[in-house]
């Protein structure tokens, strides 16, 4: 999926600000750069003419700093490197770990998006990628996910 799709549903879903999605990178790695300005060209549409592509820096900056906002920073545990490519499974995996859900929750997600997954298939999708079991994450799975998440966190 594209970064600035995942960065769009989270904003919404989130109800954030671009200052508060400029808090969360900051939250991950308080040297790195990007501006409220930067973030708004990031939401835009693809098709308007300020439109930039969100990088996987950003992107894996704004997903670590909702952990830190949502759990707390472990100090017990050293600071890790951002990954430099950002995938579907990370995706998943970082909303998994920063909503603390569990594979009850996980299994409730997808069924209220009416994308309804079994036991092995969601455990598929978050082995490691050389595992013989290993499922990589399509496109509308994890559109899927980001909609009933939605539904979850925006239904008082």
């Amino acid at each position: 999926m594209i970064n600035n799709d995942v960065l769009r549903s989270l904003r919404y879903m989130l109800d954030l600000g671009d200052k508060h999605v400029v808090e969360l990178v900051h939250l991950a790695d308080p040297a790195f750069d990007v501006d409220p300005a930067q973030v708004h060209d990031f939401l835009r549409r693809d098709d308007e003419p300020l439109f930039v592509a969100c990088p996987d820096a950003v992107l894996a900056r704004v997903l670590d700093g909702l952990i830190l906002h949502c759990r707390g920073r472990d100090d017990a545990q050293p600071q890790r490197a951002p990954e430099a490519r950002i995938t579907n499974n990370l995706v998943l995996k970082k909303l998994r770990v920063a909503f603390q859900l569990k594979d009850v929750d996980m299994h409730a997600i997808f069924d209220a998006a009416g994308f309804p997954l079994s036991k092995p298939e969601l455990s598929a999708l978050f082995r490691q990628p050389d595992h013989k079991n290993y499922r990589p994450c399509g496109d509308q799975l994890l559109r899927n996910f980001l909609k009933g998440l939605t539904t979850r966190l925006r239904t008082p």
